[in-house]
């Protein structure tokens, strides 16, 4: 049996908690007041900021371009007016529907369901063309992005190679599978049968780091 002194002690243990408690819970409900209320302040500002952003540009398109879409007595693709797609041309889909096409030259219209099934699109369809992906480095390229625009170049240059060439070269550009001559030969072959320039490049040069760090394979 609990003593009257230990019942009052224990009473007033518990009000301290309770009263603890509740200041706790007063301190989160302002800190999260005090959240939602900068949350709210930081959209505001990021909408107005929005707001009075000037708007992007129009994708650029040539005057004989513009003139005949105007004139509209023929068909004419959308052309960039320096021969290269911009930031403000992206993306493609929306601004340029009418320059995707297939590999095989296919217009993305003709890309559909009943066409894969009655067998007028095949595989070869289905594959990005290299022309859509340098227009893709262009882009990249003028948002400053140029180790990407390298890349899609050097994928362009690899629609035109045969997939078990690309594995190869792949698996070659592992540390230790390859010795110099390998690599040097197949950089000759990406130049000379393929014309992939870019590629040869990062060829002979990956060659060139492997010897200095000991990563070749040995004859």
């Amino acid at each position: 049996m609990w003593s009257v002194e230990s019942r009052r002690k224990s009473f007033g243990l518990n009000g301290r908690n309770q009263c603890k408690n509740e200041r706790m819970k007063r301190m989160q409900d302002n800190l999260i007041d005090s959240l939602v209320a900068k949350i709210a302040q930081e959209v505001k500002g990021q909408a107005a900021a929005a707001a009075s952003a000037p708007k992007p540009e129009k994708p650029s398109v040539t005057k004989q371009t513009q003139s005949a879409a105007e004139d509209g007595s023929k068909k004419i693709e959308s052309v960039p007016a320096n021969g290269r797609y911009t930031v403000a041309d992206y993306p493609l889909m929306e601004k340029h529907r009418d320059i995707i096409k297939t590999p095989t030259g296919k217009p993305l219209a003709d890309v559909t369901l009943d066409a894969v099934s009655d067998g007028r699109i095949d595989i070869e369809d289905v594959r990005i063309s290299a022309e859509m992906l340098l227009n893709q480095a262009d882009i990249a390229e003028s948002a400053g992005k140029r180790q990407i625009a390298e890349n899609l170049r050097r994928a362009a240059e690899m629609t035109v190679i045969e997939d078990d060439v690309v594995i190869k070269m792949y698996d070659m550009l592992r540390p230790n599978r390859a010795t110099r001559q390998q690599l040097t030969e197949m950089a000759e072959t990406l130049k000379n049968k393929y014309h992939a320039h870019r590629l040869a490049e990062l060829v002979t040069e990956a060659c060139e780091v492997y010897d200095k760090r000991g990563i070749l394979l040995k004859d």
